[in-house]
């Protein structure tokens, strides 16, 4: 996917891109590719792959929510996907990016400064140890399976608030394997939204749970006992 496509495909889903923007993300290409050789961010280096499989596939979850004025959490961020690319579609929202791996959130942050964006907080931690606050939506992109992903997220979703899984074609299995966690830990699935990468034409599908009822305090578990014994 060339740049071109990039920002026709996003506009035939609703998501106009000024040139600022388009210039942006012209700027993320350049940079993650500078820094990757230093802290291993991403196996994808080209630019239409970056484009497509990073960009344009994080950008997605915006698809099926509005995430301006949104108070968002990215869990796992690494390279800044999908939050990155998300926060630069839409400027209203406010981001925080969190991962256990301090130099890829020092990136980011630095990121974000070269970039001008505003409202964007560096967050170093493990997703199941962070209780300094909750968010309206947050999002992760394969960062372990459904069942783990809706436990280690439980305590950073507000009430009524969305928790966003980015997965592959596969989806079904996982939901599946996750029906018990879903209803201990007080999800409710509100929305599917399947898609195909333009170019490449592999499926994707994103998952939207909304955070209907509070869970038993003793959730999340250690990530140890989640991976050996999960719900």
């Amino acid at each position: 996917m060339n740049k071109e496509l990039f920002k026709i495909e996003l506009a035939n889903k609703g998501i106009e891109l000024s040139e600022q923007q388009v210039e942006q993300y012209a700027y993320y290409f350049k940079r993650l590719v500078e820094q990757n050789k230093l802290h291993n961010l991403t196996s994808i280096t080209d630019e239409e792959g970056v484009y497509e499989k990073h960009f344009y596939d994080s950008i997605s979850v915006g698809f099926g929510l509005d995430l301006n004025d949104l108070d968002c959490l990215d869990v796992g961020s690494g390279g800044g996907f999908p939050g990155m690319p998300l926060r630069i579609a839409f400027p209203n929202m406010k981001l925080s990016i969190l991962d256990s791996t301090a130099k890829k959130i020092v990136f980011l942050d630095n990121l974000a400064k070269e970039l001008n964006l505003d409202n964007v907080t560096p967050i170093v931690s493990r997703a199941e140890e962070y209780k300094e606050k909750k968010f309206d939506v947050v999002t992760a992109r394969g960062v372990a399976n459904l069942t783990m992903l809706l436990e280690l997220v439980c305590n950073l979703v507000k009430k009524d608030g969305y928790f966003v899984a980015m997965k592959g074609s596969k989806y079904l299995e996982e939901l599946d394997a996750a029906k018990n966690a879903i209803k201990v830990l007080g999800y409710e699935l509100v929305k599917k939204v399947e898609y195909k990468l333009p170019t490449e034409e592999s499926s994707r599908c994103n998952l939207y749970f909304k955070k209907v009822k509070n869970h038993d305090t003793k959730y999340p578990r250690n990530f140890g006992t989640m991976k050996k014994k999960p719900l």
